[in-house]
């Protein structure tokens, strides 16, 4: 399934949680349909030592919030909306539903 969501996008979680709050798409992984969201969902990871974290110990980081918790924000609208698809001369861009913006830019 072709995810409406992308790296950037501006969201806010709807479910589970973290509802209410918004944050940006750092990484989506479509196969599994979730989304990772900055400084959301956060949980603490042991690491042992290696080349990326010298010392180790215990690291927070994100974890991933299913896709359908979450919805894009229009900037028009200031809130939440369902996400649509349309053709735009030769390109296919996303629009935003209540109110018609295109969200790609």
């Amino acid at each position: 399934m072709a995810l409406k969501i992308r790296k950037d996008d501006q969201i806010m979680v709807v479910a589970g949680k973290e509802k209410g709050k918004t944050g940006k798409i750092l990484r989506v992984d479509p196969e599994k349909e979730k989304v990772y969201v900055e400084k959301l969902n956060m949980v603490k990871r042991h690491q042992k030592p290696s080349a990326k974290y010298k010392h180790g110990g215990i690291i927070e980081k994100e974890a991933p919030i299913h896709a359908s918790n979450v919805m894009i924000l229009c900037a028009k609208c200031k809130g939440p909306v369902r996400v649509g698809r349309k053709l735009d001369g030769d390109r296919r861009v996303r629009f935003c539903k209540k109110c018609g913006e295109v969200l790609d830019k």
